[in-house]
Parts: structure tokens; sequence; C-alpha cells
């Protein structure tokens, strides 16, 4: 075990799982699990189903031990609502296997869960996700199942009296299901539940039935089963489009189990020690309690352990929901962020604790704290636990994640992209002189993250915030001036070629406010030095792209050019 300070909540998830494998299974394979179903866009709200289980996976494969990470495909689970954006055709699908409903219009993919999982693979091999894939659909039609089918179906009373005791209860309230949320949006979350959670326990006039047929006809479970022998495994069903079949249950592989039973039958079939749950399915009363009674005393299994993990929200959107559509993605958050960032924002908070992911302009603060806290651990001065966090951000237990060889601040990188409008030749230009000792002489040096700068530019950045220079000087503004004006842009334009690079254009604009005080350049600020500086400022973006505020006046100096800067500006 390593020490209290070079401990964090991986650690202890990955001391409490080797110790509980030990006890259940010595010299087996560690097994943690992960569940998603492709139903619509997996986004970052699901992330969290994977990340949690790979950390901890990934630091029990560190300290050499054998784990696995499986990760179930519920592409077997019926197509519940035609998702928004999505043609009203589909409805005609409901009821039908994910991975028997066509792909979206346009998609290259045979089926809608194959659409849907392609992203999310991606996006996994991205992050460094390492993991063995399990389609439920191969499972269950390759008769992999069909033992604890039939054991499911010969203990139905069982299984029935455990569920039982939580029908009467009713759903948990928002509120409840989300009592550790901040925000609304969570709770209304909690109480729509993702799916499989609501699905519902098999119950049916005919009695209880924890299996649920897909019909011969039309493919859908809008099926009742009206008869079933143990002895023999003969079952017959109706379906509501008027088929009514008979067939041997030991013979036959259409079908799944309820989801409160098929979740814990594979955790015993699988063996997992360790599975964290969101807060839908882990309020009183739902499945993963259900399903510990019923692994114990169905499967002869146990519950694995695991958090119940808490929402991620995004900067400036409501809570997201798959079923919604249009939600952000892993794959759409890897086109503004580095992997290694992402993966930072799952390592660094405990599962219970909630965050949010910056598609806004607070994007530039997130990676200002990540630059910072590596200019920190690589000079060792780094607490502890943030240590450990961005340790296991930028590595796995196999591999490097790759990184930007120069990160150069990202919001300097989005100004440059946006003032040249991505233009290869200017934004070398650019990046070169912001150091003129370490110059940048290739766009590679700044990649992948200057890639990542560009997409959230042209996808994120409001059109209203693009920076467009001014092509002529604005005359009226300049005959306006007054000499105390004038006399400070004399001194910028007369120090543009002393100053030319970032760190000495950062000097120059702050202190031609601080020469024209007769102030000396090191001169801490006062309130009047800030107001003066702030107007100086605000002359300087209407002379040159007609605004009161615009990218940091540097960054926009160097994009400019001297040439430029000295034209707008000039009033003398």
């Amino acid at each position: 075990m390593a020490s209290e300070v070079d401990y964090d909540w991986v650690d202890r998830f990955a001391d409490e799982v080797i110790a509980e494998s030990d006890r259940r299974a010595p010299g087996a394979p560690v097994v943690c699990a992960s569940g998603l179903s492709p139903s619509g866009p997996i986004h970052l709200g699901n992330l969290r189903e994977v990340m949690t289980p790979h950390l901890v996976a990934d630091e029990i494969r560190r300290r050499g031990r054998e784990v696995v990470h499986i990760i179930s495909w519920d592409d077997y689970d019926r197509f519940r609502k035609v998702p928004a954006g999505v043609e009203p055709s589909w409805a005609q699908h409901i009821g039908k296997p994910l991975s028997a409903v066509p792909a979206p219009t346009g998609s290259a993919h045979a089926n809608w869960a194959d659409h849907f999982k392609a992203d999310m693979i991606e996006s996994l091999e991205a992050l460094g996700v390492t993991y063995r894939g399990i389609s439920q659909t191969e499972m269950y039609t390759s008769d992999a199942y069909r033992d604890q089918i039939l054991l499911a179906m010969r203990e139905r009373a069982r299984i029935d009296a455990i569920l039982d005791r939580y029908r009467t209860k009713g759903r948990p309230t928002p509120s409840a299901a989300a009592a550790d949320e901040s925000d609304a949006a969570a709770a209304a979350e909690a109480a729509e539940g993702s799916g499989a959670a609501t699905e519902d326990d098999g119950t049916a006039g005919s009695g209880y039935y924890p299996y649920r047929p897909y019909c011969a006809i039309c493919g859908t479970d809008n099926t009742t089963i009206v008869a079933y022998d143990d002895s023999t495994t003969v079952l017959t069903y109706r379906c509501q489009c008027g088929h009514t079949e008979t067939v041997k249950l030991s013979e036959f592989n259409r079908g799944k189990l309820v989801w409160k039973v098929d979740w814990p039958m594979r955790w015993a079939y699988e063996g997992v020690i360790f599975e964290p749950s969101g807060v839908d399915h882990s309020s009183p009363g739902s499945s993963f309690e259900v399903g510990g009674q019923i692994v114990t005393a169905v499967f002869g299994g146990r519950q694995p352990i695991g958090p119940m993990y808490a929402f991620v929200g995004i900067s400036g959107m409501a809570k997201m929901s798959s079923s919604r559509g249009a939600v952000p993605t892993p794959a759409d958050a890897l086109g503004i962020l580095e992997p290694q960032l992402l993966r930072w924002l799952y390592a660094r908070r405990r599962p219970n604790q909630s965050f949010k992911v910056a598609f806004d302009q607070e994007i530039h603060r997130l990676y200002d704290e990540w630059d910072a806290l590596d200019r920190k651990v690589r000079a060792g001065t780094a607490a502890p636990a943030d240590r450990i966090a961005y340790g296991r951000a930028v590595r796995t237990a196999t591999a490097e994640l790759p990184g930007t060889p120069r990160p150069v601040p990202y919001r300097t990188l989005a100004s440059i992209v946006d003032i040249t409008t991505g233009e290869g030749e200017q934004m070398l230009r650019i990046l070169r002189d912001m150091d003129p000792q370490q110059p940048i002489t290739s766009l590679a040096e700044v990649r992948p993250r200057l890639d990542r700068a560009q997409r959230w530019v042209d996808t994120q950045m409001p059109a209203e915030q693009r920076t467009r220079v001014r092509h002529d000087p604005d005359k009226d503004l300049l005959a306006s001036l007054d000499e105390g004006e004038r006399e400070a842009l004399r001194r910028l334009v007369n120090g543009l070629d002393d100053h030319w690079s970032l760190d000495g254009l950062t000097k120059l604009v702050y202190g031609v406010p601080k020469a024209m005080a007769g102030l000396p350049l090191d001169t801490p600020p006062t309130p009047e030095l800030r107001a003066a500086q702030r107007r100086f400022f605000a002359l300087l973006y209407h002379l040159l792209i007609g605004r009161d505020t615009g990218p940091r006046l540097p960054t926009l100096l160097l994009a400019i050019g001297a040439d430029r800067v000295r034209a707008l500006v000039r009033s003398w």
C-alpha cells in the first residue's frame, strides 16, 4: 500500500477491490465492469461509467496484478424511443433489439447499436482505456446464457417475491434519488432514469416471468408469456402484433432476461468484483439494490462493490441525457480537449463528486489550470494528490498518452486561429514571433492542441466574439483623441520593434500607462493604474478591431503585425 501522501480515491478502491477479489476467488484475475447502452449518443456522463473502473483497473495493473475491465455493450436492449433529430418513421422499430434497428440515415454502420458504439470505441482508444468488450446480442443469440435463463425461469417465484418487496414502495422521488446533487436538472434526470432502470420487471397478467421473447414476426418484445412448463421448457408467447408462437426455451435464443434479473445474472456469470452505478440504478428499490438480493438468492453469486457516481455536466448547458439528442459525447469533448486533460477531469474528482466539462469560454481557464499543474509537477512542487491525478491522466500502466510538445496556452492558440481564420503560414509567423529566443518552427510543435483550439473556434466560439481586424484606420476616433492619448499611442508604436515577442509586448502594453503616469515599469498595480490601463486597452481595441474587448492585446498585436498596427493607430 502507498503512503498516505501518495494515496487517492483510486488507490483506496484498488485496495478494497484486490482484497475482495482475494476473498471471493483467490488467484483469479480481478474483474471490473462497465455497461453502456448504445440507444443513442453515449455522452460524457456515460463516460464516468467507464472511467471509474478503468482508473481502478489500471491501478491494479500498475501493481502487477492480473485484471480485466469488461465493457458490456447492452445492444440487445429494446429500442425505447426515437431520439430528437431522427426521422419519426423510426418509431416502427420501437421494441426491437438495438442491434436489429437500422442505423440513422447516412450512417456507414450496420445497425443502430453499431452506429452509436463506433464513436465511443474510437474515443476509448484515444483515452488509453484497455477493456474487453462484450456484445450482449452475441451472448444471448449464441446461447451463452442458456443455463442462466432456464435457472431464472425455474426460480421465477423467488425472483417475484424479491421484486414484490419493492413494488408497493414506488419509484424514489427525484429529490431523494439525487440528494447529493446540487442542480435541479440532475434530479430530473434521476427521475427519468436510463431506460434499463425503468424497464418493467416481467410482471404480466398470466404470472411473473423474468424473460421477454422477441417476436418472430415483428421482431419486437411487445410479447407476453402465456404458458411455460419447467420440465419441458415449452414456452408460449403472444405478441401485440397478433402472432402466437410455442417454442422450447432450451433451444430458443431470441429473447433476454428483464433488466433487474439480467444485471445480477451477469455479475455472477462474469465474476464481477467492482462496478460503479449511477444515481438511477443506486437509489432505494432500484436495480442495483434488488440485484444484490437476486444474484445471491438465484445465481449463487455476490453483488460487486462500487460507488454510486455523480453526474457530469457541461459548462453552459443543461444536464445531459442521451435520449434528448445533440448531447456532447466523448468524441465531441476530444475534439476540443486533449486526451490527457479529459482523463484528468475524471481522475481528480471522487466518483461521488459532480463536475463539469467546459465547452464555452471556461475552457481557457481549464487549460490554464492544467498547464499550471504540469509546470508544478515538472518542478516538483505539486501537492501529492494533484501529482497523483496528473500521473493517472498522462499515462496508463502500459503506455504514455501523447501530448503537445510545445504547449502554448490554449487561449493564445484560439486567438491566433480566430485572428488568422486558421491560415497556416500566418499562424506559424505569429507563433514564431512569440519567443524569438526559442522560436516555434513548425505547427507540428503545437499539435494536437492547435487542432483542438481550431475545432473550438470553429464550433463553439460565438459569432459575435470572432475577431475582425479593421482594414482602414478609424479616422473619426483618431481625430477625437486628446494629447495624452496620442502620446500613449506614440510610446506604443515607438516600442514595437524592441518588444516584438509575446512577453515583450505584454510588458509594453501594460507599461505605457505606467510611463504616462511617470511611474517606474515595476510599479505594483493600484486601482488608479488599473483604471488607466483599462482605458488604454479599450482605446487600442477600438482602433484595431472596433470593439471594447477582444483577444489578449499582445497576441492581437503579434497577429496583426507591426506595420499594420502602426497604420491603424498612428494619429500624428
